[in-house]
């Protein structure tokens, strides 16, 4: 998830890190039908070797400082270019322009692809163990607001970005609290940066979804005015590794992939492990942040949680869906689509996690 400081290291790819809204009205490129596509792609066998002049083109920033501190770069085969972007739209956007491989995003920005006609997987999943007492989110509230509980978001202005999982919270805290978006005025703005506590702090919107770093700064800047935020007591730590279908259907790149999980979830692990390399690695000399920036996020990010089995991703990814669909207007459809079950074992094995 892109953090609000300043990076220091030079872009990489800047050409493709454009931030363009993902429209619900995108037109459809696959002509398949998804349940015959999705069948044939689970019979395909993945080699057990990996081709050295394959190349991945991979969004996922923070990955890509984990396994330089760590080492465990050298474990990959295969030749990387890295894109300085990750999240939905960024991503969404090069996956269209056959220009990206692999990025890392949340939940919702595989649903809002296969709405418009984007044809992904997920091949990789990470959740936090302790995930309502270290979410990654919490709900912003204005000075002056009034609001409380959930329940006293009636009537109120909230900021909303539909495609990405800042929107897809909101929807579930409304769920939560027995109101509908007829009972608010969703106000659609985009969740990057400081976009969300400026707003609230200029008085633009009542309440709104703000995470990393955005959270101590902003209670620093606008609590002395009555700023506050409410934990919403929801998962939401979702984090994927995202692909295009067409990627994981070519086999030598579908091996590059698979070594790319194992690394993925043995940094993971490593980052939890080195909380000072990291707060200096990352937080301070990649992302522009403070020592005591770092410290709070690596306090607020909990134990990684990689399953095995995907069972129980798939069973809340779907309620995701049937709530975005409801109230967004459009299709509801199985979740297991999204993802490609090849994959399922790879990450918890290469960390020795039940098979």
């Amino acid at each position: 998830m892109p953090l609000t400081g300043t990076p220091v290291r030079p872009a990489r790819l800047a050409a493709l890190a454009l931030l363009v809204p993902l429209l619900l009205t995108g037109c459809a490129n696959e002509t398949q039908d998804p349940q015959a596509a999705a069948a044939e792609l689970a019979d395909t066998e993945i080699p057990t070797t990996v081709n050295p002049d394959v190349t991945l083109t991979i969004g996922a920033p923070d990955t890509e400082v984990a396994l330089e501190l760590s080492g465990l770069i050298d474990e990959l085969d295969f030749n990387v270019e890295w894109a300085e972007m990750s999240g939905g739209p960024q991503c969404s956007e090069a996956f269209r322009a056959d220009a990206l491989d692999v990025c890392s995003a949340a939940e919702v920005p595989s649903i809002h692809a296969h709405w418009t006609g984007l044809d992904t997987k997920l091949v990789a999943a990470e959740f936090r163990r302790d995930p309502v007492e270290h979410p990654i989110y919490e709900l912003g509230i204005a000075p002056g607001a009034d609001i409380q509980t959930l329940e006293d978001l009636r009537g109120k202005r909230i900021a909303f970005s539909p495609g990405q999982a800042q929107g897809a919270l909101v929807l579930r805290i409304l769920d939560k609290a027995g109101l509908t978006t007829d009972d608010v005025e969703l106000v659609e703005l985009p969740s990057t940066g400081d976009v969300y506590p400026t707003a609230l702090g200029n008085g633009e919107v009542d309440a709104a979804p703000i995470g990393s770093v955005n959270i101590r700064r902003y209670l620093d800047q606008y609590g002395p005015d009555g700023g506050t935020t409410i934990h919403h007591g929801l998962r939401d730590d979702p984090t994927h590794l995202w692909v295009p279908t067409s990627v994981v259907a070519d086999p030598e790149k579908a091996a590059a992939i698979r070594q790319f999980v194992q690394v993925w979830a043995r940094a993971q692990v490593w980052i939890n492990e080195h909380p000072e390399e990291w707060i200096q690695g990352y937080y301070i000399e990649d992302q522009g942040l403070s020592y005591d920036d770092g410290a709070y996020l690596v306090e607020q990010e909990g134990d990684p949680d990689i399953p095995a089995d995907w069972s129980d991703a798939i069973e809340r990814h779907q309620q995701t869906i049937d709530l975005l669909a409801a109230e967004l207007g459009n299709e509801p459809f199985d979740a297991e689509l999204l993802y490609d079950r090849r994959f399922e074992s790879v990450g918890a094995e290469a960390i020795g996690g039940t098979p």
